[in-house]
């Protein structure tokens, strides 16, 4: 059986203490990254589940302002929460799910919505992938077309008699 020397034995002691506590360590940031974000509190709930199913459906449809790219009813923002708390107000004050969120867009503008309208304010943000896109097809045929141009011109295969003969001159001075 082969022993390690003394001087090597130290390092490897402490290899094998350092690998499960990084390893512990990197399953704890994993579960932290996979565990379901819990954004709306218990104190949110609504008691009625009718009501609270038609707040849920409204939240959905309305972005955090802090995050921007989820809807309050995913957010843990403190906005996000104070959204939450105002569409179950108006909510159980009897607004109709248009309403409350005609509410909300007049407070904050179009830009709370998830899916804004198409209008004059809004008509470039949903022209523009289209508008991309065909500048791209456009960039992509005209690059293909002038490589297509640089490629086909003329070889010495098309030369007149007489520049065939002023290249074979050329050609002979040079040595080749």
């Amino acid at each position: 059986m082969r022993t390690v020397p003394s001087a090597l034995a130290r390092p490897f002691a402490l290899a094998r203490l350092a690998v499960p506590r990084v390893a512990f360590a990197a399953m704890l940031a994993l579960a932290a990254l996979v565990a379901p974000a819990m954004a709306l509190g218990p104190d949110e709930i609504l008691d009625d589940p009718a009501l609270e199913e038609r707040a849920r459906e409204v939240s959905k449809g309305l972005r955090c302002l802090v995050c921007q790219n989820q809807s309050i009813d995913d957010s843990d923002a403190p906005l996000a929460r104070d959204l939450r708390t105002l569409v179950r107000e108006r909510i159980e004050a009897g607004d109709t799910n248009d309403e409350v969120v005609d509410f909300v867009v007049d407070r904050y503008g179009d830009f709370v919505l998830l899916r804004p309208p198409v209008n004059a304010y809004t008509i470039m943000l949903w022209g523009a992938p289209t508008l991309v896109l065909i500048a791209g097809a456009v960039g992509l045929f005209l690059t293909v077309r002038r490589r297509r141009v640089a490629t086909d011109a003329p070889t010495a295969a098309g030369l007149s008699a007489e520049e065939e003969a002023a290249l074979a001159r050329i050609l002979e001075r040079e040595g080749r």
